[in-house]
């Protein structure tokens, strides 16, 4: 009796099963002629030799479709193997980024952000700058997840500046990884939306996923990746230049960050609005403008952002009951 063994790489095995393994069974189901047994990562089949090969061909698009959907039902799995066309044509969509968690579909929701899938297919180096909410980030993270799944980069390295915006970390319980894993959250979360729990464990247990503060990027030589610098506008001009100069080979960078929440010390230049003067001209580097009217956010934060805007001075002189006094005239 002929065997054939294929390892499930990449996704998790418990997930690509389903609960109780029944695509598993299915599987058998629809491969009567042959033994088929699943120990852990590991799939073992049994059989004539010509029926091994169409189970193994059949496989390996079910692995493909999983990989890049994160999902797979029964009819799914039925139309993979019995028939030879592509399955699942009609979700192919331009638009979609990534097949996140549960079928989410993951795309660039506004106008400035399909620019910035354009611009980043186009440049090796872009910055994306805007207001809170706009989805700059969001839509880097998808990039970035859409490239590793293509198997254009070898991994996806996500950081920020620890700029301690009001909080001392000093203070905060646990070791360094403890104390920055929550200011890190925000990348973590659009990881989620986009990557099985699992399979994301595996990345950033294997570091094919990194997420570190801006200072551990120093001396490396970053290639063969996607990097997405986030809250760039906290960057000094030292962090913003050494950063820049670990660009690598095959390597794509996105910087983000928001001109207009700095958290520096007054007198310090942000790196962010001096790369922005000083590469404006450089041909390879992107630079794209998000606006409020691509918050994505609830609806009150573009309110929000808009009333910040049109504040031209700080309100320190103004007195609660001077501010009491206005709304109730209003």
């Amino acid at each position: 009796m002929n065997e054939r063994i294929i390892e499930i790489s990449e996704i998790s095995p418990k997930d690509f099963w389903g609960p109780q393994d029944i695509h598993l069974e299915l599987l058998k189901k629809l491969f009567p002629k042959l033994k088929i047994i699943s120990r852990g990562a590991l799939l073992k089949a049994y059989g004539e030799e010509e029926i091994l090969d169409e189970f193994e061909k059949k496989f390996e698009r079910l692995l493909k479709f999983f990989s890049k959907y994160n999902r797979m039902d029964e009819n799914t799995i039925e139309r993979i193997v019995m028939d030879s066309g592509q399955p699942h044509s009609q979700l192919q969509n331009d638009q979609i980024l990534v097949h996140g968690v549960s079928g989410k579909l993951i795309k660039a929701l506004t106008p400035n952000q399909q620019n910035l899938v354009k611009q980043v297919e186009k440049n090796d180096m872009v910055f994306a700058i805007g207001p809170a909410g706009t989805g700059k980030t969001y839509t880097g993270v998808a990039l970035a997840v859409r490239a590793l799944k293509n198997k254009e980069v070898k991994r996806i390295i996500l950081t920020r500046p620890a700029v301690e915006a009001g909080e001392n970390l000093g203070f905060l319980p646990g070791d360094m990884k403890e104390k920055l894993d929550p200011y890190m959250q925000p990348l973590y979360d659009a990881l989620r939306d986009m990557i099985p729990p699992q399979t994301l464990e595996d990345y950033l247990t294997k570091g094919v996923i990194q997420i570190a503060p801006l200072a551990f990027m120093r001396g490396r030589t970053l290639d063969n990746a996607f990097v997405i610098l986030d809250e760039a506008q906290n960057t000094t001009h030292s962090q913003m230049k050494m950063f820049l100069t670990r660009m690598g080979k095959n390597a794509k960078f996105i910087i983000t960050g928001d001109p207009g929440q700095i958290d520096l010390p007054r007198k310090v230049t942000s790196g962010l609005k001096e790369a922005l003067y000083i590469l404006k001209n450089i041909e390879g580097i992107g630079m794209l403008y998000l606006d409020d009217k691509d918050i994505v956010r609830h609806r009150l934060v573009k309110k929000i952002v808009d009333a910040y805007k049109t504040t031209e001075d700080r309100p320190d002189q103004v007195s609660i009951e001077d501010i009491k006094k206005e709304k109730v005239e209003k």
